[in-house]
């Protein structure tokens, strides 16, 4: 057996207990390999419950690591850090907690957050900044604005309350509040300083962000929110939400 053959073998009997025994391995290996796949796993799901320690809360401690334990099978990790094992755990729990969709969503709002918190450092622009850099613009460099956020920041739609789950959360009793909102929103989490956070913003807020994310110029912007509010108002809308953008230090540089 060649050492790639050996490290797939290997690395099977650790995500599979089900998965053949290599021929040549007797009892006493065979033995070990149990005692290392519950090591392995144990570990696996000890950082899953470190990273999203509120959705453990949130469930409870016995739910969440079976959760964890599923979704760490399905998705076993391929990083080199631990940091990364929690990946994806929304989808997870998406799937799993089908009749409790606010789980997913914290779980979201927790990994993005630390993402948002490992993320690169990157100075951002305030209003004064913007000004000076946007003072020559004529209408064709407006039209042509592009934004880049900060590194880590994240938007997207919500069905639920996540500053009352969020604030419930960090008391000493875990309260639920009336968590379901009467209409979908928005919630955007990005770092301020060396603390991530996160504010609950309305829809069509989280599609001119994810749009300018990827890309999109602000008079791509106008034009999306013109077709359902007018152009006057898009624009007013449009200029109220780079205000926000810039008050909280999402932006760090644009072109046009």
């Amino acid at each position: 057996m060649s050492l790639a053959q050996a490290q797939t073998a290997f690395m099977a009997q650790i995500l599979d207990e089900d998965a053949p025994v290599p021929a040549n391995w007797d009892a006493r290996r065979a033995a070990g390999m149990a005692i290392y796949r519950n090591n392995y796993r144990s570990a696996l799901v000890e950082a899953l419950c470190a990273t999203y320690e509120r959705t453990v809360r949130w469930v409870g401690e016995d739910v969440f690591r079976r959760a964890a334990a599923h979704h760490l099978i399905a998705n076993p990790p391929t990083s080199w850090t631990l940091d990364h094992a929690g990946a994806g755990f929304d989808a997870t729990c998406a799937e799993l907690f089908a009749n409790d969709p606010e789980v997913a969503e914290l779980a979201w709002l927790e990994w993005s957050m630390l993402e948002a918190f490992t993320a690169r450092d990157a100075g951002s622009l305030d209003g004064a900044a913007f000004a000076a850099a946007t003072a020559e613009f004529g209408d064709e460099d407006w039209s042509n604005l592009k934004l880049t956020f900060l590194p880590g920041s994240e938007a997207r739609m919500v069905g639920h309350d996540m500053r009352a789950i969020w604030r419930a959360l960090g008391e000493d009793e875990l309260v639920r509040p009336d968590f379901n909102l009467a209409a979908p929103q928005g919630c955007l989490v990005w770092r301020e300083g060396e603390r991530p956070t996160f504010l609950m913003i309305e829809t069509d807020e989280v599609d001119a962000f994810q749009a300018m994310q990827r890309g999109a110029c602000y008079s791509e912007i106008c034009d999306r929110l013109a077709e359902e509010q007018g152009l006057e108002c898009a624009v007013m809308r449009a200029g109220a939400m780079l205000g926000r953008w810039l008050n909280e230090g999402l932006v760090v540089a644009l072109s046009a």
